[in-house]
């Protein structure tokens, strides 16, 4: 967090915690019977009073956000307001969810009729590909939350900005919501910028998405719990198949890039798990501190199997060659995954130790499914205060939270960096205590 606030003190201007506005809200909400979001309103970054002295101390006031919700003077009339959303880069549970609950909350609560759903993410926008806008209303998605994925679909890559703005400006859209996480959410910072060098009043509001879990200031991004929920299903099969065999190893890749979230969060929510590996961590296989010996010792203590959970980017540095990217341009990591399996496989094979490996990937099936319980209920929360922040000419910042209270984070702020494990903090020291691989397993 330190080296965050340092980035954050250098350039305080970009990385400012106030929200930028299209001018003054003037128009009366049509909403009624509501406790409306007062101006000035802010919500504390945290309740951790050090922390906040320490900000204080170099910032020169306590970081807080805006308070997001209703307000009882909007920017935009409904009566002239055409909105678009647009999802755009990998799936995620609970995209749908969000779709729906913007429909109902700009139709219900503001009246308005014309919002377009853009195809095929940021492609949509950008009249080569062809992809031409569909018509969302509150019946057109009644049931749409039943589903995994995006009804809009979706795809990776940005399009040239002022494209996309001209698109904008074209179709008289002034709210755009763009349902997306770190890459996209730059691009939709992007526009948001260039739509305001051309004094265009267009606001654009993101909704965080990303079962990673990697955006900073926003809480929790939606479609992570479920994605959790369902890897403890696939743990919990690994763990059975392990069971089965004598020295049997069941092991599960997570999605997980650049941050260990999932693998984390999935290994203290099934505790079965005996060895936890993510990108944050620099662990070893070989030599007497590396996984192989830890395996090794842990069937030499008497127990018979092991469920190792391992993150999609972890291990990388085991790897040679050039790095590829995706059309995102995020680095597409090597399979760690088959890589163990294949180490585990020769190391005890050549001792001429009995054992089994099972492995599971289960990648695209825990972000492809729909969102559960309270993850579903937070996409719906999510987007109905996007709605209210798009309608009182709030643009280029994507709705968080601190607790139960709904905030608007600057997107440039969101994305500073990407939100890392911190292995020295209390939730990497529940997922040692959770799995008891710091006693055989030197990381």
């Amino acid at each position: 967090m330190n080296a965050l606030l340092d980035k954050i003190v250098a350039d305080r201007e970009k990385y400012s915690c106030n929200v930028k506005t299209l001018g003054t809200a003037s128009i009366v909400s049509p909403i009624r019977h509501h406790d409306f979001v007062k101006d000035g309103q802010r919500v504390l970054l945290t309740g951790d009073i050090e922390m906040l002295d320490e900000w204080e101390k170099r910032l020169g006031h306590k970081p807080s956000f805006e308070r997001a919700g209703p307000h009882e003077k909007i920017f935009h009339d409904p009566a002239w307001t055409r909105a678009a959303i647009v999802t755009a880069g990998g799936l995620c549970p609970g995209l749908n969810n969000v779709i729906k609950g913007l429909v109902e909350i700009l139709s219900a609560d503001y009246g308005i009729r014309t919002i377009f759903g853009i195809r095929y993410g940021y492609a949509g926008l950008a009249p080569e590909h062809g992809f031409s806008p569909i018509q969302l209303d509150a019946d057109s998605v009644d049931t749409i939350h039943e589903l995994g994925g995006t009804v809009l679909g979706s795809s990776r890559g940005q399009q040239p900005t002022k494209t996309i703005v001209d698109t904008l400006e074209r179709m008289n859209i002034n709210i755009l919501f763009c349902i997306g996480g770190d890459g996209s959410l730059r691009c939709a910072h992007e526009v948001a910028e260039e739509a305001l060098r051309r004094h265009l009043s267009i606001s654009v509001v993101g909704i965080p998405k990303t079962i990673d879990n990697d955006l900073n200031f926003v809480g929790r991004s939606f479609g992570f719990e479920t994605a959790v929920a369902e890897a403890t299903q696939v743990i919990r099969s690994a763990h059975i198949e392990a069971k089965g065999a004598f020295r049997g190893i069941g092991l599960v890749k997570l999605m997980g890039r650049d941050s260990g979230f999932i693998a984390a969060y999935s290994a203290m929510a099934n505790p079965v798990v005996n060895f936890c590996l993510v990108p944050e961590m620099d662990f070893e296989v070989d030599g007497q501190n590396g996984l192989l010996a830890a395996l090794e010792r842990r069937f030499a203590s008497g127990k018979d199997h092991a469920v190792i959970v391992v993150a999609e980017g972890a291990g990388q540095r085991f790897f040679d060659g050039a790095d590829e990217r995706d059309a995102s341009g995020n680095v597409l990591k090597k399979d760690i995954g088959k890589y163990l399996k294949r180490r585990i496989v020769d190391h005890f094979t050549a001792k001429g130790v009995d054992h089994t490996v099972k492995y599971f990937d289960p990648s695209y099936t825990v972000r492809s499914v729909p969102a559960r319980g309270t993850d579903a209920i937070r996409c719906y929360m999510l987007a109905r205060n996007a709605v209210h922040a798009a309608m009182a000419g709030r643009t280029d910042c994507v709705i968080g939270n601190v607790g139960e209270l709904y905030t608007a984070v600057p997107m440039a702020l969101a994305t500073i960096e990407r939100q890392k494990l911190n292995l020295s903090g209390d939730l990497w020291r529940c997922v040692m205590d959770a799995t008891g691989q710091e006693r055989l397993f030197a990381n």
